[in-house]
């Protein structure tokens, strides 16, 4: 698995995750997101759209994040998930607790609201 981080907006990170995410790829997603929550006020926008599978060592991972990120005051969402992910997040049920966006630019024009 690969992670990117692009910067949109000053305060508005886009973790793009591509490949596959499972307890052998998984160190690069705590990797990426542990410097991602280094920021004074964290807020990701993770970009699902060239995530082929995840298992639940990834799922546990944005679990984590999430809970750390609100107690900072940021936040976590998902653009781009495909219909195998957002299969496995409704049943899971993260589809209820995290925002769900078709594309990364909805996803940072709902964070400008």
């Amino acid at each position: 698995m690969q992670a990117t981080v692009t910067d949109h907006r000053c305060d508005v990170a886009v973790l793009r995750l591509s490949g596959e995410l499972d307890a052998d790829t998984a160190a690069t997603l705590h990797a990426a997101l542990a410097k991602l929550l280094e920021r004074p006020i964290p807020r990701i926008v993770v970009d699902l759209a060239d995530l082929k599978f995840c298992d639940s060592v990834g799922l546990s991972a944005f679990i984590t994040s999430k809970q750390v990120l609100a107690a900072r005051g940021g936040w976590l969402s998902f653009a781009g998930v495909n219909p195998f992910l957002a299969q496995l997040m409704q049943t899971v049920g993260l589809s209820r607790h995290f925002a769900i966006f078709p594309a990364v630019e909805d996803a940072i024009a709902a964070a400008q609201l």
